[in-house]
């Protein structure tokens, strides 16, 4: 018997956006059947008009679409802050995957796929989208410095992370916005600075155990958080790469209590 989730008064949301009729009803009657309310655009500027009138706490969006194409949607989406998003595309080689990813997307999945597959994804996406930011329970390294104390916000070289909010201030107080991967993949670094931590540590803390990315992922979610981790003309090494090893957050952290 496949597992249905529980019956609430408020079902979760998602929004199927592909320009095939027939993988959208496919979709969405499946995921109906699994307890999801869904709803679908044929294209990205119908997508938009849904965003604009309804909350939703994940977009499934195919890539190849006549027009506007997923890729470029979803760079507005990180722009304007969206809901996460589960890519579809016809071409499922690991480069695009890795641009899909580099561009925001939560994961990337090759058509045709299995919509019990799909719905796996989203789960995972969802689960790790809406959970608590927790510290990790990694074992420390022995003489490895941690950030300490029961405070919510992180401190490092006049930046500051709150992880209740998951907002990132720089040095001006400016939010920084970010996508879940990047939090969570910042939320790591700060929760063991000053120690390498390996790709597959970092898959992770970011994806979760059983996660079945290739190790590349990191360097991409890495490469976008250098770009974010950048003030002004400042460019002091936050996060140093360790040939053959992994990466290390270099400045030092520290903790406070969030501001009520």
């Amino acid at each position: 018997m496949n597992a249905i989730l529980p019956v609430t008064s408020t079902p979760t949301r998602i929004l199927i956006v592909d320009d095939d009729e027939g993988i959208r009803s496919l979709v969405s009657s499946f995921l109906e059947k699994h307890g999801f309310q869904v709803d679908t655009a044929g294209d990205p500027m119908e997508m938009r008009r849904k965003l604009a009138h309804s909350q939703f706490a994940l977009i499934v969006l195919d890539v190849m679409m006549p027009g506007e194409d997923g890729l470029t949607a979803l760079k507005a989406l990180q722009k304007s802050g969206g809901p996460p998003v589960i890519m579809l595309s016809a071409v499922g080689t690991d480069i695009d995957r890795i641009v899909g990813l580099e561009v925001g997307a939560e994961d990337y999945l090759a058509k045709p796929c299995n919509p019990r597959e799909l719905l796996a994804r989203i789960r995972t996406v969802l689960r790790r989208t809406s959970s608590p930011a927790a510290p990790t329970t990694a074992a420390p390294q022995a003489g490895a410095p941690e950030a300490s104390g029961d405070g919510h916000t992180l401190h490092f070289a006049g930046w500051r992370l709150d992880l209740m909010s998951r907002l990132l201030h720089d040095p001006s107080n400016t939010e920084v916005a970010l996508s879940d991967g990047e939090f969570r993949l910042l939320r790591a670094f700060l929760q063991h600075p000053r120690r390498v931590l390996t790709r597959n540590q970092l898959l992770d803390y970011v994806l979760g155990s059983d996660s079945d990315a290739c190790d590349r992922v990191i360097d991409v979610q890495i490469s976008r958080l250098r770009r974010k981790l950048v003030f002004g003309k400042d460019r002091t090494e936050l996060i140093r790469t360790v040939r053959s090893e992994g990466y290390m957050f270099m400045p030092p952290v520290s903790r406070a209590e969030a501001a009520v």
